[in-house]
């Protein structure tokens, strides 16, 4: 074993600041300056400076009204079970033979997704394979039909 040629295994520590002089920064200041928010705390995210000058937050505009604490994401395209009358039996349901059959358009169909709902009644057995509620999934194998993607979201 040649001792030169040892991994070094030591590695300094931060100096933590205002903790006395045992800390290795100095003491009274602590390498923090003297006075004002910076010798003494952290200063918040949103502090941009003087009291005169309107903060970023004061300029976003307010939003009132009902829907100010809903969230901006989009919900799936629904399709009720009346709508796939369309198709013959045994026929495959999925987002590309909606978009040709003129269900639903392909733009916002690739954008937000499709989801079934089980409003009205199914005649004919269907293999769906897309994401259905409980109710759609009850109705398309009560036909005799398939769920292959079988994702009982609410």
């Amino acid at each position: 074993m040649v001792l030169d040629k040892l991994p070094k295994t030591k590695s300094r520590s931060k100096k933590r600041l205002g903790r006395g002089y045992g800390s290795g920064k100095g003491g009274h200041t602590s390498g923090r300056g003297a006075k004002g928010t910076k010798a003494r705390g952290k200063i918040g995210l949103t502090f941009e400076g003087t009291k005169a000058k309107k903060s970023f937050i004061q300029k976003l505009p307010l939003m009132r009204g009902k829907g100010k604490q809903k969230s901006f994401k989009k919900k799936p395209l629904i399709v009720n079970l009346k709508h796939l009358s369309l198709f013959k039996k045994d026929e495959l349901v999925n987002e590309e033979s909606l978009i040709k059959k003129g269900i639903v358009e392909a733009k916002t169909a690739k954008k937000f997704g499709i989801k079934i709902l089980g409003d009205g009644d199914l005649k004919i057995s269907l293999r769906v394979d897309l994401p259905c509620s409980k109710s759609a999934i009850k109705k398309i194998q009560k036909a005799k039909g398939k769920v292959l993607k079988a994702q009982a979201e609410k």
